[in-house]
């Protein structure tokens, strides 16, 4: 009797190698996976406007990035002692309205010098649900503001193939060769009710299909990887909404065969060597077998830079270097 149903999504046509750029958007989960690309040495630029949510906000944020939109105290509000925007994790907020305001500026002006020559817009969505202002203006976060100071609604899937489609359109005449990727977060948002979160689930999901009928957009799974194959508590944390560790690792492993293309997976595992190496906690530094530890691994990366150019190995040879 089989007791698990593994599930192994079909690998794109089109695959991420080393050399490609790849920015990604999104709940935490995207970051999960952001941070993991980084540590394999790609290169990623990762929500430069923090974690977001809903897809109005995600779609307002690649837009400002197209525009390189500019922000102003004006577009800033004072809350909690610290002033803060609408559009941005908290990550940006700061006592200081100023400087705020040139974080804010400095993570825009990344973005659209990061998207001009990106090879790759990875977009997580996490829930349907939006918060809005008086003014109808969707948030990207509450900043801890009273829930009665906004209007919660669940968004239609038109709402969000609308939304999404515009950016879409606009990113065609920014970065024509650009691919997209669109994955549903694993994340439940059990706050919103386990009923109300499986409709903005699905809502997500009908949104998805049909935005992935467009060339050079692709849908990789992991919702399904942890609701449907994986499918235990066991694989959750303690608040039994995110993803644990064991859960991450195997979706990054389907992600990987999925996505990535098979020279740059051999390169991640001499990436890995590396890695571990540096991981390594020596018993005494200043021994001579240390030292040869260090030699070898120094000539080891330098190889892979010879072979490999365009990956920066710098902080792995100040590392070993003796």
């Amino acid at each position: 009797m089989e007791f698990h149903l593994e599930f192994t999504p079909k690998p794109f046509g089109t695959k991420i190698n080393h050399q490609h750029k790849l920015l990604l958007i999104g709940s935490c989960f995207t970051e999960q996976i952001g941070s993991r690309l980084a540590h394999h040495k790609f290169q990623v630029l990762d929500n430069p406007n923090g974690i977001l949510f809903n897809p109005i906000s995600i779609t307002k944020s690649v837009l400002s990035y197209i525009n390189n939109k500019q922000y102003n105290a004006a577009d800033l509000f004072y809350q909690n002692e610290s002033w803060n925007s609408w559009e941005h994790h908290s990550r940006f907020s700061n006592p200081g309205q100023q400087a705020a305001v040139e974080g804010v500026n400095a993570s825009q002006n990344r973005a659209n010098d990061f998207l001009k020559s990106a090879d790759w817009l990875l977009i997580t969505l996490g829930s349907a649900f939006v918060y809005e202002l008086e003014n109808g203006e969707v948030v990207a976060n509450c900043h801890k503001v009273p829930t009665d100071k906004f209007n919660k609604r669940l968004l239609s899937v038109e709402e969000v193939v609308s939304a999404l489609q515009q950016m879409q359109t606009q990113l065609l005449g920014f970065s024509p060769s650009l691919k997209i990727i669109y994955t549903i977060s694993p994340v439940r948002h059990l706050r919103d009710g386990f009923v109300e979160n499986n409709r903005s689930k699905a809502t997500l999901h009908l949104a998805v299909q049909q935005l992935v009928q467009i060339g050079n957009t692709f849908y990789f799974p992991a919702y399904e990887l942890v609701m449907d194959d994986l499918r235990d508590y066991r694989f959750y944390a303690e608040d039994m909404v995110h993803p644990n560790y064991a859960a991450t690792n195997y979706v990054w492993k389907k992600f990987i065969a999925t996505c990535v293309d098979e020279p740059s997976q051999d390169l991640m595992k001499e990436i890995n060597h590396i890695n571990a190496a540096k991981s390594h906690k020596p018993f005494n530094p200043a021994s001579e077998q240390h030292k040869k530890f260090l030699q070898a691994n120094l000539e080891r990366v330098k190889k892979l830079e010879q072979h490999f150019p365009y990956i920066n190995f710098e902080e792995e040879k100040k590392y070993f270097n003796l």
